[in-house]
């Protein structure tokens, strides 16, 4: 399943070269929210795998940006403890322009693609 988030990017991270064969990248966005008239603000890290490392650098710190990303799970289990984790794996970033009536809107990257991993269903129909 794919989510998707807007914000002010914040922070981006160097990539880091897990393995021989795998590498991931983090950045952070900030995201902003009117609760029953209180402004709260959270920061979301997301982390880019593989080819998609590369994707934060079109985009400079206090751009407005649509993130879509996968939520991913570890378990795993050391000295005898069971650990878990999860991930925030983003695939596509869009830059947000504002318009004239003051909303946010995407402007589209269409090289950005879901990763090949993720399932789509098939509607019968």
């Amino acid at each position: 399943m794919s989510y998707e988030i807007t914000g002010k990017l914040v922070a981006k991270f160097d990539i880091v070269q897990r393995t021989e064969t795998f590498k991931t990248r983090e950045f952070v966005i900030e995201k902003t929210e009117d609760i029953n008239g209180r402004a709260i603000t959270n920061y979301v890290k997301f982390q880019c795998v593989q080819d998609k490392t590369a994707m934060p650098d079109k985009y400079t710190i206090g751009d407005d940006v649509k993130v879509m990303f996968n939520i991913k799970g570890t378990k795993w289990t050391k000295d005898g403890k069971e650990n878990f984790i999860t991930n925030l794996d983003a695939w596509r970033m869009e830059t947000m322009k504002l318009s004239a009536d003051t909303d946010m809107t995407p402007t589209t990257d269409y090289n950005d693609i879901p990763p090949a991993s993720e399932e789509v269903d098939e509607l019968p129909f």
